[in-house]
């Protein structure tokens, strides 16, 4: 199997000790940073001579950055990667010169599914709140939307289905398999409408939910985003919140900012819920096997 010269990771990749020491069998030389650069000068600078890049979500790899790193031909995304359009690393630039980009799908979904189920359970039981319907309440007969299904999204179906709740979604396209399962394609304003629920599951930068959306969805409902980007325009967002509404995401990428951060509406936890030990592992062994399938077809 070919080697790379050179293998640099430009930022904290969050693999493992094991699949870090399996890194070193895939390039004569493997350098590893621990912190996020802060500048495209600075990320120009750690590659350098590398052939071979791992990243993360946390920077940008765009096509400035590549034409000043000439021996570079293999990006490592150690991160979800859905389209060009919603990637971290200028993919069009990469193919049209070259360089193979390559990222992983499905190793943190779990311990989402668990947090938005957590979350739920809490507020409608009034863990720590007031009930969210006046006194306890179950999943059971609660009304739930899912925008987007893919991985996440499918699971989470998959879970508020299993417990008792109504599931309709929509999608770019219905799907047949939801259809088999009883989940109703709806159109987006619709589902809004009849929701008591709502999950965003949406690729990074995908927004859906502007005025006309917000009116729809209304007033006393509970919205999800378990993306990595919000799901909505920010005046209408910060007119909903201030209502009695609630929304709820992991990350602060998620929440959009300062602004929404320090509403008292808001309920974000300010970490990253799919990154649990297992994900870790499944990224990892992810990452190496595209390293591994890039080097045997070269």
């Amino acid at each position: 199997m070919e080697k790379f010269k050179l293998l640099v990771a430009i930022e904290p990749v969050n693999m493992l000790p094991e699949a870090q020491e399996r890194l070193k069998t895939y390039a004569d030389e493997v350098r590893m940073y621990t912190d996020v650069p802060k500048s495209p000068a600075e990320i120009v600078e750690r590659i350098g001579e590398a052939d071979a890049v791992l990243l993360s979500f946390t920077s940008r790899l765009t096509d400035e950055i590549m034409e000043q790193c000439p021996n570079l031909r293999y990006v490592g995304m150690c991160c979800s990667l859905y389209s060009p359009e919603s990637a971290n690393v200028d993919i069009r630039y990469a193919m049209s010169n070259g360089i193979t980009v390559t990222g992983i799908r499905d190793y943190g979904d779990e311990g989402v599914i668990e947090y938005v189920i957590s979350e739920l359970v809490r507020r409608l039981h009034g863990f720590g709140c007031e009930p969210w319907l006046g006194s306890p309440s179950e999943i059971t007969g609660l009304k739930v939307g899912v925008l987007g299904l893919g991985k996440s999204g499918g699971m989470i179906a998959d879970a508020m289905a299993f417990l008792g709740a109504e599931v309709k979604y929509f999608a770019r396209s219905a799907k047949p398999w939801a259809e088999e399962k009883g989940y109703s394609f709806t159109p987006l304003g619709d589902l809004l409408e009849w929701s008591d629920v709502v999950f965003c599951c949406l690729n990074r930068n995908t927004v859906l939910l502007h005025d006309e959306e917000f009116n729809r969805l209304g007033s006393h409902k509970l919205l999800f985003n378990t993306g990595l980007s919000p799901a909505w325009d920010e005046e209408p967002m910060s007119r909903w919140l201030d209502g009695d509404n609630h929304c709820y995401c992991d990350t602060t990428g998620a929440a959009g900012g300062e602004r929404f951060l320090n509403h008292p509406h808001m309920h974000c936890i300010g970490v990253s819920t799919g990154l649990t030990r297992q994900a870790y592992v499944r990224l990892g062994n992810k990452v190496c096997a595209n390293i591994e399938g890039y080097l045997v077809n070269k």
